[in-house]
């Protein structure tokens, strides 16, 4: 995607879109810059370091977000940083 402008704004709605697919508090989805969310039922973190992380950039997480790219791909090639419970989001993706 070469568009920063396209990039925020979709990052921003698949994020949106995560976060009311799997409400909850016990996973982070971060894709800096744009934005993150708390996301997928369990427990909640509230203060310092979170128990379960996602971390990409904005081209990948739109592309696992479309269906372009599979999670378990993006996860296996590193496009995707994932660790502790419940990160594993392919059960809620794509989100279109």
């Amino acid at each position: 995607m070469s568009d920063p402008v396209d990039a925020k704004v979709l990052t921003k709605e698949y994020l949106a879109r995560l976060a009311a697919k799997a409400p909850g508090y016990s996973v982070e989805v971060r894709v800096p810059p744009y934005g993150a969310v708390q996301a997928v039922e369990g427990g909640r973190h509230t203060r310092g370091t979170p128990r379960a992380v996602v971390e990409t950039d904005p081209e990948t997480w739109i592309a696992v977000a479309t269906g372009e790219l599979s999670w378990a791909e993006a996860v296996e090639s590193g496009r995707v940083r994932a660790s502790g419970e419940r990160t594993d989001l392919s059960a809620y993706l794509p989100l279109t």
